[in-house]
């Protein structure tokens, strides 16, 4: 059974903030710049939620389908740990907005960023065992963050993004080694938001779950598929809230299963994982799309070829992981999806200090829990016409009896 990814796609936000500039301008220690590797990310304006990132990233992937392949889609999934409603789910609004078959499953997928990945593996299961040889579905992985964490280190790598990927049984960018997983979960405290506008959590807690999942998850993977070792893999991507955290992840998991020198480990990561940070580099914490937005940044930036295999590390926290495999197909290396993220990256329009601030302060009218709002680009018209007036791309418009309207700018 042939199921993986046909297409990839995303959105990566249209304004940005230097990081170098937010933390001198909050004090922070510039050595933790270092370690967070992070030059850019990206800033959602008041107006842009959950939903609209996901519609974003989806648009230009349903405008490459025919109509008969989009009336194949049979599922839509969102992963998301930025919910908006606790029954209603936004895959609905996004299934609205896309316009999408109504003979179509449809629902969310919460476990904090391991959420899309939750999400692609039931979409992938679904897929094989659909009547229809020809069915598709439609995972999204969408996120918005919460109020800006003032004079913290998370503030710094809070970005904003999407990303959309088709399932079939033709999947011209990945293959999925189905069932070919390792899994490992235990409960932890480590990053969790119990409220719409709280981001909290333990840093170096988080770190050590995440570390402790990839031993796991990998070391699981090996016993159930004998003779793996890491040269098994041409590539590798991994769950990436900042570029910082794979370097030391790849640097543990390559010592303590490849017995490797300190040379060897760093020419394995420049060859087999490098590439895949460039976007989030860029970009920031997409949360549930971290790890797809590193597989895109692996197929735009790195020199892919079909036939080589990849070994994809998922971690939510919380939490849960799951570590798996597949191998690239024959468009991987010219997905227009990748490509076209790339280009959108240099194309934002950069934010000073105060309009961020004003942006993030605005923002929390489109938390979820809110009854009513009014979506008024007044106090920002400048940037939105810059960014947003005229490019077709779904926005939030209003709020009433807590049903949010959407409109396409």
């Amino acid at each position: 059974m042939t199921v993986g990814i046909h297409d990839i796609d995303g959105y990566v936000g249209r304004a940005s903030l230097d990081v170098g500039l937010l933390f001198d301008a909050r004090g922070l220690d510039r050595g933790r710049l270092t370690n967070l590797m992070m030059r850019r990310k990206s800033v959602n304006l008041p107006c842009e939620d959950p939903v609209t990132n996901g519609v974003n990233a989806a648009l230009p992937l349903l405008k490459r389908m025919s109509p008969a392949e989009i009336d194949d889609i049979e599922l839509i999934v969102v992963g998301t740990e930025s919910g908006l409603d606790f029954g209603k789910p936004i895959s609905t609004y996004i299934h609205d907005l896309l316009e999408l078959p109504r003979r179509c499953r449809s629902f969310e997928v919460k476990h904090a960023c391991y959420g899309a990945t939750a999400a692609l593996q039931a979409a992938a299961a679904l897929v094989a065992t659909s009547a229809n040889p020809h069915a598709r579905a439609l995972v999204i992985s969408t996120d918005a963050a919460s109020r800006i964490d003032v004079d913290s280190y998370w503030e710094p790598s809070q970005g904003a993004g999407a990303i959309a990927m088709l399932v079939g049984h033709d999947p011209a960018i990945l293959e999925i080694d189905l069932g070919r997983s390792g899994l490992f979960t235990f409960h932890v405290m480590d990053t969790l938001r119990p409220r719409p506008e709280i981001e909290s959590g333990n840093s170096d807690l988080s770190l050590l779950s995440y570390l402790t999942c990839l031993d796991e998850t990998y070391a699981m993977y090996c016993e159930r598929n004998p003779g793996t070792t890491l040269d098994s893999f041409d590539r590798m991507v991994f769950h990436t809230p900042f570029a910082g955290m794979v370097v030391g992840a790849h640097r543990t998991l390559t010592r303590k299963h490849g017995r490797r020198s300190r040379d060897e480990v760093a020419r394995h990561f420049r060859d087999a994982v490098a590439d895949s940070l460039v976007l989030a580099q860029e970009v920031g914490n997409t949360y549930s799309a971290s790890l797809y937005l590193a597989l895109s940044s692996m197929l735009v930036h790195g020199k892919v070829e079909a036939g080589q295999r990849i070994g994809l590390f998922s971690y939510g926290s919380g939490c849960c992981s799951e570590f798996y495999s597949g191998t690239l197909r024959s468009q991987a290396a010219d997905a227009p999806g990748p490509i076209g993220m790339n280009a959108a990256i240099g194309q934002r329009r950069e934010l000073d200090m105060a309009t961020y601030e004003l942006i993030s302060e605005l923002a929390e009218q489109r938390f979820s829990g809110v009854e009513h709002a009014d979506m008024a680009i007044e106090p920002y018209r400048d940037l939105y016409e810059e960014c947003l007036a005229g490019t077709g791309l779904a926005v939030l418009d209003s709020i009433k009896d807590f049903e949010r309207h959407y409109r396409f700018a």
